[in-house]
């Protein structure tokens, strides 16, 4: 059977036996896993699974041409369903630390190690309990519509590996599982995100696991850069003008300053009351604000929140410079979503959709590490490798095979292109009730004719 075993041991020492037979079946069994003698073991079936999102997510029918024992899809089916959740888990949990290791000391900034939080959604089949679980888009007729998951994920932002991920129904908040995420970070690390993690209750967080944020200031937040100014207590509601719920403490340059953070009254949704008791009353978040310029466009003023306080070694510049990088998350979730196929999974229960979601973060991690390599060797940013090259690479490498020279991807700086699609679908009728509904009046048009 094709394995990626011994392409992962050209990558990187000791991550091939990580993948091996006995190092699969020990996590399984630490998981309280219990399996009879029998052709699918939980080794065979986690390959198996890997090779078949490696390939595209192909159809179960597929495997069968890929190893040297007779099986059918059902069979296959069949074990994956055996596979305990937790188990996958810990499979996944263990190989990504291994993976995290190598880019440990990758693209630090000012020796701090950054990472990038946001969420994004992912599909799924039109099943009963999958639609109760997840949820699906408002405005919407009964039948027409696909549950949909939302997807928060950690990646660090040197080699962009995901460290975690956490699937909810689609109408999560953010910060719902934000501060699950933190654990995965270490004190003195810069986490970066956009306007929905800036809120005090995270910052509050952010500060007792002495960590870092960069954030953007949430539209709501009033922010008043003059030395001195006052500030009101708490905004009345649906306020966006007037004086800031912040105190002034001391400024650090023209648009740049610290202030003090009040505890709002109320407390936030996601968090518990006993988490909300334990914040501190008041925090110091330093806000700074520049302008973006670019030829034949307006202006941009970006206002961030963030708890680097010294100036002189963080610079509003060197922030400035450093947050765009945010949207380098938003290129892994196109390479997990479109290059491997996430964007609609295939599995009908809860607990299959799951175990595929983890599944794909592993392949994805898998070929962010062939691209760390390949850096390493080549001499040129992560980032410059080719996902799709390291992809094709990883699928077809052969034993005792050595890592070849990946394709480099040229700097293209402020390259823009127009999210629309050029090529017409095909002109049939919208789907506007459900598939039996449609069946019916078909049959009804039939019988007439």
């Amino acid at each position: 059977m094709v394995t990626i075993t011994h392409a992962l041991r050209q990558v990187k020492d000791g991550l091939g036996t990580s993948m091996a037979g006995e190092a699969i079946r020990q996590v399984f069994v630490e998981a309280g896993h219990v399996w009879r003698n029998r052709l699918f073991d939980p080794v065979l079936t986690v390959r198996l699974f890997l090779l078949q999102i490696l390939f595209g997510n192909v159809a179960c029918t597929a495997l069968r041409h890929w190893g040297d024992e007779a099986f059918t899809a059902s069979a296959y089916c069949q074990a994956r369903e055996r596979l305990p959740l937790d188990g996958l888990k810990r499979l996944v949990a263990r190989v990504t630390s291994r993976l995290h290791e190598a880019a440990e000391n990758v693209d630090r900034w000012y020796g701090h190690r950054v990472f990038h939080i946001d969420g994004t959604s992912f599909s799924m089949p039109d099943e009963p309990a999958l639609q109760a679980h997840f949820g699906q888009p408002g405005r919407q007729k009964k039948g027409c519509g696909y549950p949909v998951a939302h997807l928060l994920a950690l990646c660090h932002a040197g080699s962009g590996m995901i460290l975690d991920v956490i699937a909810s129904p689609l109408r999560t908040h953010d910060m719902a599982g934000a501060s699950r995420l933190h654990s995965m970070l270490k004190p003195g690390d810069i986490l970066i995100g956009d306007r929905a993690f800036c809120s005090y209750a995270h910052l509050a967080l952010v500060l007792l696991g002495n960590l870092h944020a960069v954030f953007r200031m949430h539209q709501r937040q009033i922010v008043d850069f003059r030395r001195g100014r006052r500030h009101r207590k708490q905004y009345a509601k649906g306020q966006r003008q007037g004086r800031p719920t912040s105190a002034y403490v001391r400024s650090l340059g023209r648009w740049d300053q610290v202030v003090r953070w009040f505890k709002p009254p109320s407390r936030p949704s996601w968090m518990t009351a006993k988490q909300y008791d334990a914040l501190p009353e008041s925090i110091e978040v330093r806000e700074l604000r520049y302008t973006v310029r670019r030829p034949g466009f307006r202006p941009v003023t970006v206002t961030l929140a963030t708890t680097l306080y010294d100036p002189e070694r963080y610079s509003v510049e060197a922030l400035a410079e450093l947050y765009p990088h945010r949207w380098q998350i938003e290129l892994n979730f196109r390479h997990l979503k479109q290059t491997l196929g996430m964007d609609t999974l295939r599995c009908k229960s809860v607990s299959g959709v799951l175990k595929e979601m983890w599944m794909f973060v592993l392949v994805y991690n898998l070929v962010r590490l062939v691209m760390l390599k390949a850096a390493e060797r080549q001499a040129v940013p992560p980032d410059r490798i080719s996902f799709v090259d390291a992809l094709r690479w990883l699928c077809h490498a052969r034993p005792r095979e050595t890592l070849r020279e990946l394709i480099v991807n040229p700097r293209r700086p402020n390259r823009i292109e127009p999210r629309a699609v050029k090529r017409r679908p095909k002109e049939y009728k919208r789907l506007t009730v459900s598939r039996s509904e449609a069946r019916k009046r078909l049959k009804n048009q039939q019988h007439a004719a």
